[in-house]
């Protein structure tokens, strides 16, 4: 059974740092490429950030590029998002997502495994 568990979400002030983590397992991680996703209240889920299974390719919405930096270990099973620089806009639930594909993917639905979320609040 594949588990995805984030952990890392708050409160945060604008222009602070949080960093979410997200521990897998029931799955072979290297083989997988992980992305992070927002959703706002009454949106879908946007794509953030995504890293590729060796963790060489990393790929992030203009949104946050330069503000987010995504990285994974895979000895240990485990990605992280680092948001720095964050705005009320950024406030949302963060899913820690793992797809087979072996690029990374901006689309939920190249997503097979989902964690519960994390909430992220910033504020102005």
């Amino acid at each position: 059974q594949v588990q995805l568990v984030e952990s890392g979400g708050g409160l945060v002030q604008s222009g602070g740092s949080l960093r979410l983590s997200c521990a897998a397992s029931g799955l072979t991680f290297s083989r997988h490429t992980m992305g992070w996703f927002r959703q706002a209240p009454g949106k879908g889920r946007e794509f953030r950030a995504g890293v590729s299974g060796s963790g060489g390719g990393t790929y992030y919405s203009d949104f946050v590029k330069g503000r987010f930096t995504i990285s994974r270990d895979n000895a240990k099973n485990t990605v992280w998002l680092q948001m720095d620089s964050l705005r009320p806009e950024d406030t949302g639930i963060y899913y820690c997502a793992a797809s087979p594909m072996h690029l990374v993917s901006t689309l939920a639905d190249s997503y097979h495994h989902w964690g519960q979320g994390t909430q992220v609040t910033v504020s102005s």
